[in-house]
């Protein structure tokens, strides 16, 4: 059975399918969390604080999860395309989800040969 990645605070709950989650993205003292549908969510918890509780509650399954920089997990599944010195990231299913993202020259670099590493 696949685990659900829960999100709890004191006012709601919120529990997904990890590989529902296109990426995360850090928004100050909180969290947006976007789905495959298109759904975003306010979380109350930094970016640092889900990653935990991704490794925690999901444990080898939150492998999908990679942490870009700063500010965004991303789902893997969804890495299209990488361009380091437009310092772009496009993720997508090829169907209905895509998404533009940026991040810096440095985290794309690493991502890309992660990727490349694992393709091997």
């Amino acid at each position: 059975m696949e685990k659900h990645l829960i999100i709890s605070t004191s006012n709601d709950l919120v529990r997904v399918m990890p590989d529902r989650i296109v990426y995360i993205s850090s928004d100050g003292n909180y969290s947006n969390l976007i789905q495959i549908d298109g759904e975003s969510r306010l979380l109350s918890y930094q970016l640092g604080q889900i990653e935990k509780m991704i490794s925690r509650q999901l444990g080898n399954e939150g492998f999908i999860f990679i942490r870009i920089g700063k500010s965004l997990i991303i789902n893997r599944n969804f890495i299209h395309y990488i361009n380091i010195v437009k310092q772009k990231i496009v993720l997508s299913d090829a169907a209905t989800v895509n998404y533009t993202l940026s991040a810096s020259r440095e985290a794309l670099k690493q991502l890309k040969e992660l990727i490349e590493k694992e393709g091997k």
